[in-house]
This record gives structure tokens, sequence and C-alpha cells, in this order.
């Protein structure tokens, strides 16, 4: 999957000279987190957020830096903070180094960029133009139409189920497949064998989970504390020993 697959075309930009109320105003009434900024030849210069309005004297947020720490900062450094929490035009407060991508850049690379950098949206351009974007909404609208394929649509053999279960095992680091025993009938998985941090115990279920064909799972994984040799049942066994003794009481 490519950027070209999942922006949106439709893109909606301001000029550099545009009043930030009316920017807000098309964020607000279009429930967009930023703009693109373009000029008049519709090359992208910029981008405004929400995050550029966060610090503004209008609602009583405005950084104040101690007295002493000014002395230290450069005077040009703090001319750029002041203008960017003062100025009314999106020039004055925008950013202009802006992260971009092309429309044939891999969906792992976009999310790549938009974890690394903190961001929700990158502009996907060709040359300077601004020919669509890619938000944090279109990477889950993306989800969401994945995710139901991964259930098929003819019943799988436990053979197979099994086969996967064991591949992805060995695929996860986390996972420590030589301490954990899976059997599979009639797509319910029951797993048997130990884990050392309970942590993997949400580890391994989640890896069986996902493989397609399973309907259920039984966790009777025993965890046993490294330190002290502690050896505790797991939730289900627990629960389960749990009820025969109040029924024999």
């Amino acid at each position: 999957m490519k950027a070209q697959d999942i922006m949106s075309r439709m893109v909606v930009g301001v000029r550099a000279d545009t009043d930030i109320e009316q920017a807000i105003k098309i964020m607000l009434d279009r429930h967009m987190s930023g703009l693109p900024v373009l000029d008049k030849s519709e090359s992208l210069i910029g981008i405004v957020t929400e995050g550029d309005f966060m610090q503004r004297p209008e609602v009583g947020v405005e950084r104040r830096r101690p007295r002493w720490l000014q002395f230290l900062l450069s005077p040009g450094r703090l001319a750029d903070e002041y203008t960017h929490t003062h100025g009314r035009k999106v020039e004055e407060v925008m950013t202009t180094e802006v992260i971009t991508a092309n429309m044939d850049t891999p969906l792992e690379d976009i999310i790549h960029l938009m974890s690394r950098n903190r961001i929700k949206r990158i502009p996907i351009v060709s040359g300077s133009k601004v020919v669509g974007i890619v938000t944090r909404a279109d990477v889950l609208r993306a989800l969401s139409t994945a995710i139901p394929h991964q259930t098929p649509n003819r019943k799988r053999s436990d053979g197979d189920i099994l086969q996967d279960i064991h591949s992805e095992f060995d695929r996860v680091a986390c996972i420590p497949a030589a301490l954990i025993d899976a059997s599979v009938h009639e797509g319910v998985v029951d797993l048997r064998g130990s884990i050392t941090d309970e942590r993997e115990r949400k580890a391994v279920r989640v890896a069986v989970e996902n493989i397609p064909g399973v309907s259920a799972v039984h966790d009777h994984l025993i965890w046993v504390e490294p330190t002290s040799g502690l050896v505790l049942l797991s939730p289900e066994d627990e629960g389960s020993q749990a009820a025969v003794e109040r029924a024999a009481e």
C-alpha cells in the first residue's frame, strides 16, 4: 500500500497572508487539524497546524521564560518565538520545514515519518505541487479496511493453523517459543508451557488470535518468576481452580 492508495486528494490550503482567524475557522469548519500553506503558483511553502496556536496570549497560555533563561537565549530565537505566538498572519506562525512524501512512498514509511517526527499529517507532493495529504485518519481508514480481510471465508485445517502459530512464534523475538506448546482442535488453541515475564502472556495471546482460523484460545501457561522461582497459574486456570474450591465448600 502506497501514499496514493490512501491519501485525500481534495486538499484545502491557505495563502501565507491569510489571517490566522480565517485559518482557524477553516480548520474548525472542516474538522481539520492542519492546513498546507501555498504560494501563488500553488507550491508548498509551509504548514500551519493546531500546535501552532497552543501558546497564544489571547487564551492566557503564552510561554513565559524565566528572566535568567532569556539572557542565555539569542535575541533571534526570542524574536522568532514572539512572532510565532503573537503573529496575526499564517506566514508568521506556520512551520516552513515541511516533511513531505510522494505518491509512491510506501505506507510503512509514511507511518514511520509520522511517529519519528510526532506529526499528524504529511503532504503528498509532485515536484513542489501538493497533490494530496495523508493524515492519521487516512491511516486508520486503511486499517479498518484491511482488518476484515484477515478473516478467511473458508475453514482452515488445524494443521495449517498450528503451522502459522509456530511461524509467528519463531518470528517474534519476545515470545519464548521453546517454552510454549500449542495444540489446535477445530480452531480452538490450547497453550501450555511457561513464561518468565507476565507481559509475555499478552504477546502470546495476540500472536495466536491474529492467526486466521483461530476461533478461541485457552491459556494454560504458567508464570515462573526467574528470581524467586515462584510459579503462578494462568488467570484462566486460577479462575477454574477457585470455582472448584468454592463448589467443594
